[in-house]
């Protein structure tokens, strides 16, 4: 077998590999509700960079509503700015 042919087999077998990883993973999360349930608060992120070595990097924290209409909020504009023809 050439080097070609060994090489598209092994391509094809990944991609297969691939397939089937999906579709358990597919199967698993069916039905299974994703994200988290509005409510009253505020979610936590945490946003963490180190460059390593000798120190460097930055830590981040977002506080993001629970509730859809308050995060909604966050990107409507407060006021116009009389670029987009309103007033």
């Amino acid at each position: 077998m050439s080097v070609f042919g060994l090489s598209a087999l092994l391509g094809a077998a990944i991609i297969v590999l691939l397939g089937v990883r999906a579709a358990f993973v597919l199967r698993a999360e069916r039905g299974a509700r994703r994200g988290s349930e509005p409510g009253t608060g505020h979610h936590v992120l945490v946003s963490e960079y180190f460059s390593g070595g000798g120190g460097g990097g930055q830590s981040c924290e977002y506080r993001v509503p629970r509730d859809p209409q308050e995060y909604a909020r966050l990107f409507v504009p407060r006021q116009s700015n009389g670029m987009d023809g309103t007033k």
